[in-house]
């Protein structure tokens, strides 16, 4: 599977992108995450992409077309991927296209998880993620059974910084202008799958894996 997923902030991306990973035996290749780990070693690239992260804008189409495209060259892609965070513009769509074009591989599905604003606000305020091994938690709809602690591997939980309100609603409304426009794109080329971002987590799961074609 050569999957996209889309969705505004707060949608559940990352969330559904470890199952759907873990499903499809494929890796889960997060831009954000990508750029976080460069922020983290405080590296030009890091430093750059902060600058407009912490203000909830998209980090340019240089900084970003580069890395993807060597990402997906490495050999764990071969049977497939799940691109989330990439591509956020019809520019980049119509990028990422020549690059799997270069590569020789296409695309199956693009997954677009829905959900209404002011639900995205409360999720991605309530989100926390785990600093060892990157699951994500939300305190009300998918806590940790160990509080602040990630019940998966002892790691602990910390809410990022651009997760308060105002950053939040800012990267939603980026989102709205920038992105929603791919809908559309990938629309028209017949491999646009959309589910309802407001159900619960299991049942969003279940919609994805019908709308791909299999059982689970």
């Amino acid at each position: 599977m050569r999957l996209i997923l889309l969705g505004p902030p707060g949608a559940g991306k990352g969330t559904q992108a470890v199952f759907i990973a873990g499903k499809y035996n494929i890796p889960h290749i997060s831009t954000g995450d990508i750029f976080r780990d460069n922020i983290k070693q405080g590296t030009e690239l890091g430093k750059k992409a902060k600058d407009y992260m912490d203000k909830g804008l998209l980090v340019p189409d240089e900084l970003v077309v580069e890395i993807v495209e060597d990402r997906l060259k490495q050999g764990d892609c071969t049977n497939g991927f799940l691109l989330d965070g990439f591509p956020r513009t019809v520019m980049q769509a119509q990028t990422l296209d020549k690059v799997l074009k270069n590569i020789g591989v296409g695309l199956d599905k693009v997954i677009n998880i829905e959900a209404d604003k002011g639900v995205l606000v409360e999720r991605a305020v309530g989100r926390r993620i785990c600093k060892e091994c990157g699951t994500t938690f939300h305190i009300k709809n998918n806590p940790s059974a160990k509080g602040d602690i990630c019940d998966r591997c002892g790691g602990n939980l910390y809410q990022r910084d651009d997760d308060n309100e105002e950053t939040v609603t800012r990267r939603i409304e980026v989102y709205l202008n920038e992105t929603a426009p791919l809908i559309e794109y990938y629309s028209k080329q017949n491999k646009l799958v959309t589910v309802d971002g407001t159900e619960e987590i299991d049942k969003v799961f279940e919609e994805i894996v019908v709308s791909l074609g299999s059982g689970l």
